[in-house]
């Protein structure tokens, strides 16, 4: 149990959205389970049992409920320990790795046993993975038909059915209705486009992490404006676009791209690029109790890392910005887009090119966009270890490996691995312990005397680092009166 039941009890009798997603309710008389939310009479205590996951609830014989539709339900949180492997096979699992493949490939990416992988599951989510994948195959569909005017057929396809007849089958057993009919009695309003709400758990802090965003933009790529972020998508080889605002307590997400079947896994990149599955309860508990943290927790208790649409490109843009300043690295990261990504055909605003990829980049000739020769190699070199899938920077790659992996490219060193761990990987442990600014900004002399310190912010060391740099940037940390000498480490790339 990720929550004792006392805790529980309390949540879902006063409805408190900050546990939303971090367990679910089973009532027994109804044979139903929902969110900490639900708008629905509150059941008697004797009858309810609490789930860890949806999983775990459906698991147990119980569908979800359509009043507070656990499918919206923020994500399942990171964990500290080895469950971070759960958390890694989770992000895999809403990609649909296991739509094709079994458990054993899963937990082969991951580096571990099958057997243990099970083990991990049922301990932290109390289902086994492949119960979590067939509850999120589930959920997932009931959203697209909610939310979207896709036919049945295509969102059968898209949430990874084999077929529209299993698809058809697994609908009825679960809500006695068949997809259609599902439709017609419970859809909501879908007006041209195709649009999600993005549920996170409160606070969340839209401003900074839109700022942060802003101050990063690659030109044409991607852009912030009126409170709103667009940027340019590829996945599986096609081009697409993807718009972002924020209406508390959700994320509103339109997507154009032309093949449905991609639509979960950009609602599961766009969580990640936002941060939306934080647990801000959790992180708010660790580096509160820390001198140096407390009040830059609480002056922004919903700051969220910002993460990455792609890590390739995230990298790329991180070595670009080695020893510049941000704004520059963006200059020459829109130079790079526009010289070699491909145009976009249906553009968003001044969204008008895609990228461009691992293959291109590890043979083009980088002297035009204006940037020195031995950090054209590295771009070069980083773009071949990715191109050759020498170096995996996708959801199953362990953090740790990434990292030595990435050092061991000439001209990345460990500022640069723990920035894209930071903010490509999702790892809530990463930590850029070079970077002069976070030296500075907790108050120490040395890198070193940074990395004990921060032994003390585990599992949250990424946190941490968005913290500090937001209270440098807030004007809440004096001791940054003097600017580093080394404009590279200013706040991250």
């Amino acid at each position: 149990m990720l929550v004792d039941r006392e805790t529980c009890r309390k949540a879902r009798l006063t409805r408190d959205a900050r546990f939303d997603g971090r367990f679910f309710i089973g009532v027994r008389t109804t044979k139903i389970f929902c969110r900490p939310i639900c708008p629905a009479p509150s059941p008697r205590e004797e009858n309810v049992t609490y789930y860890p996951s949806a999983a775990a609830a459906a698991a147990a014989g119980l569908r979800p409920c359509l009043r507070c539709r656990p499918e919206c339900a923020p994500g399942t949180p990171a964990w500290n320990g080895s469950s971070t492997t759960v958390a890694r096979a989770l992000r895999e699992i809403a990609e649909g790795a296991l739509d094709q493949a079994g458990v054993q490939r899963l937990a082969s990416r991951l580096g571990v046993g099958d057997r243990h992988l099970r083990r991990l599951f049922v301990e932290h989510l109390g289902a086994s993975p492949t119960a979590v994948a067939q509850t999120h195959r589930l959920l997932s569909a009931k959203r697209l038909l909610d939310d979207t005017d896709l036919p049945i057929t295509t969102i059968a396809l898209a949430s990874g059915f084999g077929s529209v007849r299993r698809f058809n089958d697994v609908f009825r057993k679960t809500w006695h209705e068949s997809p259609r009919e599902l439709r017609q009695s419970h859809q909501t309003s879908v007006s041209g486009g195709i649009r999600f709400r993005l549920r996170y758990r409160p606070p969340f802090d839209w401003d900074a992490l839109l700022a942060f965003l802003s101050s990063r933009a690659i030109p044409g790529v991607e852009s912030v404006a009126g409170g709103i972020y667009r940027r340019s998508i590829t996945l599986a080889g096609v081009p697409g676009s993807i718009e972002a605002s924020h209406v508390a307590p959700e994320i509103l997400l339109e997507i154009d791209h032309p093949q449905p079947g991609n639509l979960l896994a950009i609602v599961s990149r766009v969580r990640r690029l936002f941060d939306l599955d934080a647990d801000p309860l959790a992180i708010q508990s660790c580096l509160g109790t820390d001198d140096r943290l407390r009040s830059l927790v609480a002056a922004r208790p919903g700051l969220r890392v910002p993460g990455a649409w792609d890590a390739f490109e995230l990298g790329v843009r991180a070595i670009l910005g080695q020893q510049i300043t941000v704004q520059a690295a963006s200059t020459i990261a829109g130079r790079l887009a526009a010289r070699f990504g491909r145009p976009l055909n249906a553009t968003r605003g001044c969204i008008t090119r895609v990228f461009p990829n691992a293959e291109l980049l590890a043979e083009a000739d980088l002297s035009s966009i204006g940037i020195p020769v031995k950090r054209a190699a590295t771009v070069r070199g980083f773009s071949a270890a990715v191109a050759s899938r020498k170096l995996i920077l996708d959801s199953s790659a362990a953090p740790d490996v990434v990292a030595t992996q990435l050092r061991a490219i000439v001209g990345i060193g460990t500022w640069t691995a723990g920035y894209i761990a930071l903010r490509a990987l999702g790892d809530p442990d990463a930590f850029p312990s070079g970077d002069l600014v976070l030296v500075r900004a907790a108050g120490v002399e040395t890198a070193r005397e940074l990395e004990r310190r921060a032994e003390h912010w585990r599992p949250w060391r990424a946190y941490a680092a968005l913290h500090l740099w937001q209270g440098v940037r807030d004007g809440h940390l004096l001791s940054m009166d003097r600017k580093p000498r080394r404009p590279a480490a200013a706040g991250g790339r």
